[in-house]
């Protein structure tokens, strides 16, 4: 099985205070990996070392055989990010938000039209090319900015809490996109603290305090640890360590 992304023994800290506490995993290729936990746990810390925006402290990963100590650079370039703020410019338009990222990431005219009329149609806003992006709802925003983040067809995604404050409709319409990219071969790396949405990832790890607690399929860790839903798992795991 081919790994999209490698992690051993990646630490970081602040001063003294470790956000990332010596963890190791790895995901598969094509596969949808939740990375769940309250916040502060070190969710986002750990996106950002894997997505080259900040230094680890000591340890080893990789994205797509890249290296994230000394080949972010490289790392960018196939990989996605999208963020629970959208990272959107509300005073642009649709068109306008898709052609500046288009723009970020190089695409030629041809790849543009093509890639653009694929968001369009992707996030139901095909006709909406001139709205403000300001003034679309939750759900639409969402969409469309997952589609600026893929617009240049990564191979690694990496969405962080990209559905809070989402609607559930809204949230169930974008698992259904999520599922859809990693059935093409995109891997998927997201983090969420809806546990409804943790069904939805064919492997999950969870993480409290830097450190990671378990990790496995979801029936996996209901079946090991016999419970009935993740949340209470996680409950227990968290009053155990403390």
């Amino acid at each position: 099985m081919q790994m999209s992304v490698q992690v051993i023994n990646l630490i970081k800290r602040f001063g003294s205070f470790a956000a990332v506490d010596d963890i190791t995993f790895s995901v598969a290729k094509g596969e949808i990996f939740g990375f769940i936990g309250p916040n502060g746990a070190g969710k986002s810390t750990t996106i950002r070392m894997l997505c080259g925006i900040l230094d680890q402290t000591s340890g080893e990963g990789t994205v797509e055989g890249f290296s994230i100590k000394n080949e972010s650079e490289k790392i960018k370039t196939v990989i996605g990010y999208m963020s629970q703020k959208f990272s959107l410019y509300d005073d642009l338009t649709v068109a306008e938000n898709i052609n500046f990222y288009a723009g970020i990431h190089g695409l030629a005219q041809k790849q543009l039209l093509s890639r653009k009329a694929w968001i369009l149609e992707m996030s139901g806003l095909s006709g909406k090319e001139s709205y403000l992006t300001g003034s679309l709802s939750g759900g639409w925003r969402q969409r469309l900015s997952l589609g600026c983040a893929i617009i240049h067809a990564p191979k690694v995604v990496f969405l962080d809490e990209p559905t809070a404050g989402v609607d559930p409709i809204s949230r169930r319409e974008f698992w259904s996109l999520i599922r859809q990219l990693a059935e093409s071969g995109t891997t998927i790396f997201v983090t969420t603290h809806y546990m409804d949405e943790v069904e939805f990832c064919d492997r999950i790890a969870m993480i409290y305090r830097g450190k990671i607690v378990a990790i496995g399929t979801p029936s996996e860790l209901k079946t090991a640890n016999k419970v009935s839903n993740l949340e209470m798992l996680f409950v227990n795991l968290i009053r155990g360590m403390e």
